[in-house]
């Protein structure tokens, strides 16, 4: 359809969806657009149809069109913005639901609600919906943690309130949470756990009520930062005393009664190869190359669900908590460390419970058979990343001090070549994020932030354990049983889009039907900017552009591995996904597949996946604020300090940049002011109105630090001008000084002159001007 007929539809619809109650004959439209002539109202009429047949308007019975009447209940998150109004997500395709701040019915962010569209999309100006929230289903949130501020006692006998606490986190730091004088008391300054008792409502929109449940410390006391954001994610840091009891009743070796039924493996040449301070260890690995020129490759993965119970008090405080959450100074496990450093731990030189895969795998890396069973195996060596890839690299001592194990590391490193450049070859996306390490001291303050490398060992697991999940998934996937998978669908298409606007405004080419996707597409543009100022930058924009990866009872495939069938098998210590993958393995093998097997794990299989998949995304909340709180905060003592930066993100109120050391921070459209900037969407870029300075995605840039604020987690940078650059700023200042003054008197005499009762009309006048001009900044 030609542009001009998309456009006429456009404006029509928009038309009907600004007069969402009113009807109108075709006559009436053609008069509202001011089109005339027999030419024009065919147009019109033509492009009524169109709306009409999409389901966008309806005709009534006098031959009159009005808005198609919006009865469907929809469901969905809401997405809350600090200034009132918020986005209801209520389905994967469809663009989110605009509500505005009379809309919200009060919801918080995260709230689970109903919605009524009150304006539907316009996808001829890709416009999406509009709407209300009629009910909230579900709160996302029953207690909060936030620094407790007290009243007075006369505040505390007129309100009945103790005082009010408020979250450090941005979502709810606009809400007062008053608690009354009947609980816990805190003091000035405490961070406090309350449970929320009142939410939101017309009388108090701006406020909560509730009762204080735990006061975790003073704000400033060592550790107690950490707490607050874990306890905040809904993260328990202690076990209750129950589990800790019925993991004391296990025991610490493996016994005879358990070795029955499995295949010993003890004699075979097994490693683990992780951190250097790592302590728990749940995967382990041999390679041998066979006569054949194929290799065997075995993962033997720590057999968690022998010793945690379906049922047990162990198996539900797992199963509530969902994952390990791994922090700067500290790891809350899922499990207790009895457990998860003691028998579930593949230590050197004990012998351990462990599920097996054993695949062979030939020159091309196809995996030709698979084997998968329970077994008792022992570590004969406890490897580390550093060791190994410096033993590959030819370190002389390390070579000598392992060199029963050097012929098998060599193996290892050919056969991790193979299955890369395999799954290279289907269109594998091989991020190469730059990951920082926190360096604190023993009171938690961070001294350093060092950056971790990648190198072959890392990357040779990786293979491995990536080769051992597709192969269980694919085994029990074709056995046409009930099992859960770790999936990752495909981008959706609005954000593809962008992503490849954005890599072709920055020179890269791509090939490819939008419509039709696949990871190849991706892959050729990471490919493109290997070794490039843009790579960087590039990495972030796509993986903002990715759907988040889940765990579902459906094979729906892994886009970023460009994998058929994708499960997590190799970590049961600390995922729960895994720990169900490997009871579903025992069951399957012990009572087959049988329908009331099929039955019992169809039915739980669902709900296991949604929940893992919430509390997933919480650990990964957790430890990213505590990342942002250890950053800003390593950054508090260097405020005026400059460093190189590029840009990583650019928006409508400023651009967002990143420092070497992975620090980002925030240089706001007010604190850049060399010129007025505006902002634009489709290339991602910030221009200067007089200056003609362009500053875009992956630019790089010299900054300086002029605040860190701890308690909010935000660092602000201003761009380093050049001497000539602030020159012109002085000159400007002094411009816009002598002109407010000239104004101001000007204004004086127009308004009374010596009487001075219209004085301060001058300077309200002054105040308006400089609202308006930031509030053009602020609206965008």
């Amino acid at each position: 359809m030609p542009d001009k007929e998309n456009k006429l539809i456009s404006d029509i619809l928009e038309f009907f969806r600004s007069n969402p109650d009113r009807r109108y004959t075709s006559e009436q439209v053609e008069d509202s657009l001011r089109m005339h002539g027999s030419s024009a109202f065919k147009r019109v009429v033509k492009a009524l149809a169109v709306l009409e047949g999409e389901g966008k308007i309806t005709l009534t019975n006098k031959d009159e069109f009005r808005m198609a009447t919006q009865t469907q209940v929809l469901e969905g998150v809401f997405k809350a913005n600090e200034k009132g109004f918020g986005f209801v997500r209520y389905d994967e395709v469809e663009p989110d639901a605009f509500i505005m701040r009379d809309n919200t019915l009060h919801a918080v962010n995260g709230d689970e609600v109903e919605i009524q569209i009150t304006k539907p999309s316009n996808p001829w100006d890709d416009k999406g919906p509009e709407g209300k929230i009629t009910k909230i289903i579900e709160r996302s949130v029953t207690k909060l943690v936030g620094e407790f501020h007290p009243y007075s006692d006369a505040q505390v006998k007129k309100s009945g309130h103790y005082g009010y606490v408020q979250s450090h986190e941005k979502r709810f730091s606009t809400y007062m949470i008053f608690i009354s004088d009947k609980g816990l008391h805190p003091q000035m300054g405490d961070m406090v756990q309350v449970s929320i008792d009142e939410y939101p409502n017309d009388s108090h929109p701006q406020s909560m009520e509730g009762t204080a449940l735990e006061i975790i410390g003073n704000k400033n006391d060592p550790g107690v930062d950490i707490i607050s954001i874990v306890l905040d994610n809904g993260i328990n840091p202690e076990f209750p005393q129950e589990v800790l009891d019925a993991a004391e009743q296990i025991p610490d070796h493996v016994t005879e009664e358990d070795r029955e039924g499995r295949r010993d493996l003890t004699k075979n040449t097994v490693i683990t190869i992780d951190g250097d301070d790592s302590k728990d260890f749940d995967d382990a690995v041999e390679v041998e190359k066979l006569p054949n020129g194929h290799f065997h490759l075995g993962v033997h993965i720590a057999d968690v669900t022998h010793y945690v119970r379906e049922g047990s008090p162990i198996d539900e405080e797992a199963y509530k908590r969902g994952t390990s959450t791994y922090l700067v100074d500290r790891v809350i496990p899922m499990l207790p460390f009895r457990l998860s450093n003691g028998i579930c731990s593949l230590n050197p030189g004990e012998d351990r419970l462990a599920l097996t895969c054993e695949m062979e795998i030939d020159e091309n890396g196809d995996i030709l058979t698979q084997d998968i069973f329970p077994s008792v195996i022992q570590s004969k060596y406890r490897m580390t990343y550093n060791n190994v890839n410096e033993i590959l690299k030819g370190d002389v001592e390390l070579n000598e001090e392992y060199a029963a194990l050097v012929p098998m590391l060599k193996d290892m490193a050919d056969l991790h070549k193979i299955l890369f450049d395999k799954r290279h070859e289907r269109g594998a996306i091989d991020f190469e994020e730059t990951e920082a390490q926190i360096i604190v001291d023993e009171n938690g303050k961070p001294i350093d932030i060092k950056l971790r490398n990648r190198g072959t060992s890392e990357r040779m697991i990786e293979s491995f354990m990536l080769a051992a999940n597709e192969t269980v998934a694919k085994h029990y996937n074709l056995s046409h049983v009930p099992f859960l998978y770790r999936v990752h669908e495909k981008p959706e298409q609005e954000k593809v889009k962008n992503f490849f606007e954005f890599v072709a405004a920055i020179g890269v080419e791509v090939k490819g039907n939008i419509k039709d996707i696949t990871p190849k597409m991706f892959q050729n543009v990471l490919a493109k900017v290997t070794d490039t100022p843009e790579e960087a930058v590039v990495t972030i924009m796509l993986l903002r552009s990715m759907q988040q990866a889940r765990y579902s009872d459906q094979a729906l495939g892994h886009f970023g591995l460009a994998a058929k069938y994708y499960t997590h098998f190799t970590s049961p210590i600390r995922r729960y996904p895994d720990l169900i993958v490997h009871r579903m393995i025992h069951e399957y093998a012990e009572f087959g597949f049988t329908d009331k097997e099929k039955d019992k794990w169809k039915e739980k299989l669902s709900p296991i996946a949604d929940h893992t998949s919430s509390r997933e995304r919480k650990s990964i909340d957790a430890e990213r604020a505590v990342d942002d709180l250890k950053k800003t905060e390593y950054m508090e003592d260097k405020v005026g300090e400059e460093f190189d930066a590029v840009v990583s993100s650019v928006t409508s109120f400023g651009m967002f940049i990143q420092l070497e050391n992975t620090v980002e921070g925030l240089i706001h459209i007010s604190n850049m002011k060399d010129d007025y900037y505006e902002f634009d969407e489709k290339s991602m870029s910030m221009h200067g109105r007089s200056n003609g300075k362009i500053f875009k995605v992956g630019q790089p840039i010299k900054v300086k630090l002029i605040r860190a604020d701890v308690e909010q987690r935000k660092i602000d940078f201003e761009r380093v001008l050049t001497p000539e650059e602030e020159e012109q700023v002085k000159k400007r200042e002094e411009e816009f000084k002598k002109r407010r003054a000239s104004h101001s008197r000007s204004t004086f005499r127009n308004k009374g002159g010596k009487g001075g009762n219209n004085h301060r009309g001058g300077g309200h006048g002054r105040s308006n001007n400089n609202h308006k001009r930031r509030g053009k900044y602020e609206s965008r």
